[in-house]
C-alpha cells in the first residue's frame, strides 16, 4: 500500500469512529441546551471546562503527542519493541508523577485561576463561585486524557487507530447521563455536568486496556528516567511544544475571557457556534493530522524527503476539498441546524440567532485551521517544535488585539471574526515557513483540484439554500418537518458536490470514494 493509501485509510478509520463520538458530542450540546440553556450556569461551566481542557492541551493531546509520536516511532522500527516498551514504561511513570502535581495544585489554587481566566464574571454575584467549584470538580479529568493520549500516540504509531479515535465517544455518554439523571441531586444541577466530565474521563482511559493487551503491550512502573536519553529528546522537543499548543489554547482563554464583560450569555453563544464549528475539524483535520504525523515521521527518519512532501502536498489537498463544502454548508445551514437540535426549553430564540451568526463567524476559519494544523504536524516530524511555538505567539496577538477591536463594534461576533482572522494568519505563514524548510509542495497539484471544487460549492450552495426556504426555522416545533427539511437538504447538496466532482474529474474524490468501496467490500 502506498503512503497516500495509508494516510486515506488511516484517516478513514479515525474519521468513521470519530463521526460517532461528535454526533454523540451533539447530542451532549442539545442535552445541555435544553436543559440549561445560554446564561450563568452554561457561562460557569464551560468557562470552567476551559481550565482542565488548556492544560490537556499542555500536557496530553498536543505537545506530549507531537514530542512522543515521532520518537517512540524512530525506537519501535529501528531498534525493536523491547527498547520501545521500556520508554513506554518510564513515559507513563514520569507523566502520572507530573499530573499528580499538577491536579493537587489546580485543586488547590482554582479560586485564583477561575479569577484569572474569568474576571469579567465577577460583576455577576455568585458567577464566580460556581465556576470555581465545577472546576475543582472537573480538575482530575486532566489527568486521565494526559496518560490517555500518550496511549493513544503508542497505538497509532503500532497502526491502531480506531478506539482511540472512539475514546470521546464514551465522554460524551457519560456527560449526557449524568445530566439527564444526577441534575436534581444539587441545588445547581449543572454539577451533574461535571460529575459525567469526570466520570467520563475515566471510562476513556480504561477502553484502551483491551487494545494494550491486544498489542502486548505491558505497563510497568519505571522510575529509572533520569538518565534516559529518549525521554530528554521528548523533553527537549515538547518543551517548545507546551509553549506552542498553550499560545494556541490561550486564543481560546483570551476569547472567553473577553467575553466575560460581555451581556450574559456571550461566552455560551460562542461555545456552542465552536462545538458546531468543530464537528468537521474534529471528524476529518484531526483525523487525517494524526493519520499523517507517524508516516511523516517515518519518512523524516528515512531521509524520504520527496515522499515527505508528496504527503504533505496530498494531505493539503484533501482538506481543502473537504473543508470548502463544509465551510458553505456550516454558513447556510448555521440557523437550520441549530433551530431543529437546540431550538427548546432553556434555548431561546435570543440563544439561537446569536449562536448561529457566532458559528457563521467561525465558519470561514475551518480551511485555515486545517493547513495549520498538517503544516505544525509536518514540522513535529521534523523535529522542530520552535517554529509553530514563535507563530502562534503572533498569533496570540493578532487575536487579542483584533477581539479588543471588534468587540467593541459586534460583541461576541467581533470575538469570533478575531479567531478566523488569527487562524489565517497563523496558517500563511506556517505554509511559508515550511516551503522554505522542506522545499515547494503547493503546486499545481494542489490548485488544480481546488479550482474545479468551487463551482461544485457554488450550485450545491444554490440548491441547498432554496430547499431550506420552505421550512420557517424561527418557530418551536415542526420537528418532523425541521427534519426532513434539513436532512433532505444536506443530502441534496452532498449529492450535487460529489456530482459536480465527479463530473469535473477531482480524481483525489474519485481515489477516496474507490478506497471507500475497496474498504467496504473488505
Amino acid at each position: 500500500m502506498t503512503e497516500k493509501k495509508k494516510i486515506a485509510a488511516a484517516t478513514i478509520v479515525m474519521a468513521s469512529a470519530t463521526s460517532m463520538s461528535r454526533v454523540a458530542g451533539l447530542v451532549r450540546d442539545v442535552v445541555v441546551a435544553r436543559l440549561f440553556g445560554a446564561g450563568m450556569m452554561t457561562d460557569a461551566f464551560f468557562m470552567a471546562f476551559t481550565i482542565p481542557n488548556l492544560l490537556r492541551r499542555f500536557f496530553g493531546e498536543g505537545a506530549l503527542t507531537a514530542a512522543f509520536v515521532p520518537t517512540f516511532s524512530e525506537i519501535f522500527h529501528q531498534r525493536g519493541e523491547k527498547e520501545a516498551q521500556q520508554l513506554v514504561n518510564r513515559c507513563v511513570t514520569l507523566l502520572l508523577l507530573v499530573m499528580l502535581v499538577v491536579v493537587f495544585l489546580g485543586v488547590v489554587l482554582s479560586p485564583w485561576i477561575v479569577q484569572g481566566v474569568g474576571y469579567g464574571f465577577g460583576q455577576v454575584a455568585g458567577k464566580l463561585d460556581l465556576t470555581d467549584q465545577l472546576n475543582r470538580i472537573m480538575f482530575p479529568y486532566i489527568g486521565f486524557v494526559s496518560i490517555l493520549a500518550l496511549l493513544t500516540g503508542i497505538l497509532n504509531v503500532r497502526g491502531h487507530f480506531f478506539i482511540p479515535a472512539l475514546s470521546p465517544l464514551f465522554l460524551n455518554f457519560a456527560m449526557i447521563i449524568s445530566a439527564l439523571t444526577l441534575g436534581h441531586l444539587f441545588a445547581q444541577p449543572i454539577y451533574s455536568l461535571a460529575i459525567g466530565v469526570l466520570l467520563g474521563g475515566i471510562v476513556q482511559l480504561l477502553l484502551q486496556v483491551p487494545v494494550l493487551f491486544r498489542y502486548k503491550i505491558k505497563l510497568r512502573f519505571d522510575f529509572n528516567f533520569r538518565n534516559d536519553p529518549h525521554l530528554r529528546k521528548i523533553r527537549n522537543l515538547m518543551l517548545p511544544g507546551i509553549a506552542g499548543v498553550a499560545i494556541y489554547q490561550l486564543n481560546i482563554i483570551v476569547t472567553r475571557l473577553l467575553a466575560s464583560f460581555l451581556p450574559e450569555g456571550s461566552v455560551s453563544y460562542l461555545y456552542y457556534g465552536q462545538r458546531l464549528f468543530e464537528f468537521p475539524q474534529g471528524i476529518f483535520i484531526v483525523s487525517l493530522a494524526q493519520a499523517a504525523l507517524p508516516m511523516m515521521s517515518r519518512q523524516v527518519t528515512e531521509g524520504d524527503q520527496k515522499g515527505l512532501r508528496q504527503s504533505l502536498t496530498f494531505a493539503m489537498t484533501l482538506i481543502t476539498l473537504f473543508t470548502l463544502p463544509a465551510i458553505v454548508g456550516l454558513i447556510i445551514c448555521a440557523k437550520p441546524i441549530y433551530s431543529l437540535f437546540f431550538f427548546g426549553g432553556e434555548f431561546n430564540l435570543t440563544a439561537l440567532n446569536n449562536t448561529s451568526l457566532a458559528l457563521i463567524c467561525y465558519a470561514p476559519g475551518l480551511v485555515f485551521v486545517g493547513y495549520s494544523r498538517i503544516a505544525a504536524q509536518t514540522f513535529y516530524a521534523l523535529k522542530d517544535t520552535r517554529t509553530p511555538v514563535v507563530i502562534s505567539f503572533w498569533t496570540l496577538l493578532v487575536n487579542l488585539v483584533a477581539g479588543l477591536l471588534l468587540m467593541q463594534y459586534f460583541g461576541f461576533m467581533g470575538l469570533a471574526i478575531s479567531l478566523t482572522l488569527a487562524s489565517m494568519f497563523n496558517a500563511f505563514m506556517l505554509l511559508l515557513l515550511l516551503q522554505r524548510k522542506v522545499g515547494p509542495f503547493l503546486q499545481n497539484s494542489l490548485y488544480q483540484p481546488v479550482l474545479k471544487v468551487l463551482p461544485a460549492c457554488a450550485l450545491m450552495a444554490v440548491a441547498v439554500t432554496i430547499l431550506l426556504g420552505f421550512v420557517d426555522w424561527l418557530q418551536v416545533g415542526s420537528v418532523l418537518s425541521k427534519s426532513i427539511a434539513l436532512s433532505g437538504a444536506i443530502s441534496v447538496g452532498i449529492l450535487i458536490f460529489f456530482g459536480c466532482c465527479y463530473v469535473l474529474k477531482v480524481d483525489e474524490i474519485r481515489q477516496g470514494w474507490q478506497l471507500l468501496r475497496r474498504r467496504g467490500r473488505a
